[in-house]
């Protein structure tokens, strides 16, 4: 039976956008779901809404998944609430997009951190109750740019392409203890992260804002249609509730065909 019914899930970044539409997800299946995030309110709002949602349990934690003694505090939380963790999604992302040679050192490493130290961070802070446990599911949110690059995104392109390489290590370490790592590869999805996009690689690019969404975001794609967040959702949905670890070390695409493998 692939369904989360009382698994305690950990979700970065899940006020809103993507980590909220799995956070929805997961607690429909009947999962207790921590709505981690920076915005305290905006968590708790959203763990409000759930929880009249039901079947499952939501509640907030104030987490900067950049800073290691928010996270193991957070982490500490639901271990303290629920007993354990069986499922982390390491969502908690930002965008920031410049020409290389244009592009700030420390926007740069701020980009680096939130991906890349908040996934190390949150993983690191859970697999000890997962271990423990003797199953977990660790789900980080890559991108197609896992996969492909695009001008203006260096700094993105090189965190996503490492959530790759961090999955995989984990992969190869949790086995022995039942747990599992994978990678969710959305295209375009139409949430505040990819709109802001849209004004900046129009300036950028010296194109047009339409052409930003028909050229750039949707050129590739077989139909036109930007990813959503649902269809992500689903994806996490199966890579959490997945019962082996015959689906491990994997990245699953999410792009209308905008890239495939």
């Amino acid at each position: 039976m692939m369904n989360l019914t009382d698994k305690r899930c950990l979700i970065t970044g899940s006020a809103s956008g993507i980590g909220k539409a799995i956070a929805e997800r997961f607690v429909a299946d009947g999962a207790k779901v921590a709505i981690a995030d920076m915005n305290l309110d905006a968590a708790q709002t959203t763990a409000t809404a759930l929880n009249r949602m039901g079947p499952g349990q939501a509640m907030a934690i104030e987490m900067n998944v950049t800073d290691e003694t928010a996270v193991n505090t957070g982490v500490q939380k639901v271990v303290d609430t629920w007993g354990g963790v069986d499922v982390l999604v390491s969502n908690a992302g930002i965008q920031i997009v410049h020409k290389l040679q244009d592009f700030p050192f420390d926007e740069w490493k701020k980009l680096l951190s939130i991906h890349l130290d908040g996934a190390f961070l949150t993983s690191k802070a859970c697999l000890s109750h997962m271990y423990e446990a003797g199953s977990g599911s660790v789900i980080f949110m890559g991108s197609v740019h896992s996969k492909e690059a695009s001008p203006l995104k260096s700094a993105y392109v090189t965190a996503k392409h490492g959530l790759l390489g961090l999955c995989r290590v984990i992969a190869k370490e949790g086995a022995q203890h039942g747990v599992r790592a994978n990678v969710i590869c959305p295209g375009f999805v139409k949430t505040p992260l990819v709109e802001k996009q849209i004004p900046e690689q129009a300036r950028d690019l010296g194109i047009s804002e339409e052409d930003v969404i028909n050229k750039i975001m949707l050129g590739s794609t077989v139909d036109q249609e930007f990813t959503t967040v649902e269809d992500v959702a689903e994806i996490a949905h199966v890579f959490a509730a997945f019962p082996t670890n015959a689906l491990t070390g994997q990245s699953m695409i999410v792009s209308h065909g905008w890239f495939m493998e």
